[in-house]
This record gives structure tokens, C-alpha cells and sequence, in this order.
């Protein structure tokens, strides 16, 4: 099935198999947490997982990230490489970017951000995200990803993003979170792609 069919069965559209998109795991959050942890179901099952973030709400102005682990959730440190840019457009209506992102990392342990410089002014200001991660199970390559984060708020920033993570070993874990605060809440479901 091609990416855009994928896409669409993830985002719920009428007339189209679920066959092909598997819904694996759903955590939602409803009071403040440090981080959102999906430690079980990365396997060698399926050659693309997809993580989408919804409606994600900080305590604090700050970036969404994500970082994996190789040891079922222990660490979050592995070694990644990702390129992030943004394009931006106020509420004013003053456009900006395309650029890349202060949060680019290059061969870092830290986490890879997701969408930068979240705004938590507004109750109703959140993050929309989605992290596609290819053959996390395998002990032979490194694990490519790409991901798109929203930000809406006193302006709309567009995030798009793609790296690595530079590990032969089997990612089996995943974290999200904030640069700084909580997240006070959200919802974030894990796909498995056929």
C-alpha cells in the first residue's frame, strides 16, 4: 500500500482499509507526565511503525522530542543524526522559513525534536505530530525516520524533519516529551504498516 493510502488509514478517512495500517497501542494522557513511554511492541513484525501525537499540550513554552532505546526502555540515548526546518506564519501574518531548526542534531545522544518553540500560552494551543520509524527491529542497519509536526498557537509552525539513529541493534522502546515542563496532556497511538 503506498504512503499516502497508509496515511490516510491512519488519520481515519472513509473508504479505506484498515487492513494494511494495524493500531498496535494507544496511550492517552490526561494529568501532567515527565515523558510517554511505549516499551512493547517494536518488533520485527512490521517494517514501518508510525507514531501519532495528538492534541499535545505542554506545562511550559518548549519543543516535543522523541529519543529510542535498544534495551527495552532502560536508556534513551542513542546516538542520532536528524535534520529539522520549519516554516512559520503568525497570527499577524508575518511568514518565516523555510529554515533549519536550532534542535538539528548531528551524532548526538540527545533527544531528536519533533516541532520547536511550542507555545502552552492558550489552553487550546497544542502539538500534532507524526514519527515514522523503518526496520527498528533490524541488527544489520541503522533505523531511518522522518517526522511532521504542527504547531498551532499565536502562529502555525510547520515541522518536517528526517535522521538516524546510528545503532546495528534492535530498537525495541520509545519515549516522547518536552525540552522542559510536562505534558499535560495528549493522546498517542502506535501503527504497525504492512
Amino acid at each position: 500500500m503506498p504512503l499516502g493510502a497508509n496515511k490516510a488509514t491512519i488519520m481515519g478517512v472513509a473508504g479505506v482499509s484498515t487492513a494494511d495500517a494495524v493500531l498496535l497501542h494507544t496511550s492517552t494522557i490526561t494529568s501532567a507526565t515527565t515523558a510517554v513511554s511505549i516499551t512493547s511492541g517494536l518488533t520485527s513484525t512490521y517494517n514501518t511503525y508510525v507514531f501519532t501525537g495528538y492534541n499535545v499540550h505542554g506545562s511550559a513554552s518548549s519543543d516535543a522530542q522523541f529519543q529510542v532505546s535498544t534495551d527495552g526502555g532502560s536508556n534513551y540515548n542513542t546516538t542520532v543524526t536528524m535534520a529539522l526546518h520549519y516554516m512559520a506564519n503568525s497570527a499577524a501574518g508575518s511568514a518565516e522559513g523555510p529554515a533549519q531548526s536550532g534542535a538539528s542534531i548531528n551524532s548526538g545522544t540527545g533527544f531528536a525534536g519533533i516541532a520547536s518553540s511550542f507555545d502552552n500560552a492558550a489552553a487550546d494551543n497544542n502539538v500534532t505530530f507524526e514519527v515514522h520509524l523503518y526496520n527498528p527491529a533490524s541488527t544489520t542497519y541503522m533505523k531511518t525516520f522522518h517526522t511532521i509536526g504542527n504547531c498551532g498557537g499565536a502562529s502555525t509552525n510547520y515541522y518536517p524533519s528526517a535522521g538516524y539513529f546510528n545503532t546495528t541493534s534492535a530498537v525495541n522502546a520509545i519515549q516522547f516529551s518536552m525540552t522542559s515542563g510536562n505534558i499535560d496532556s495528549c493522546i498517542i497511538k502506535m501503527w504497525g504498516i504492512k
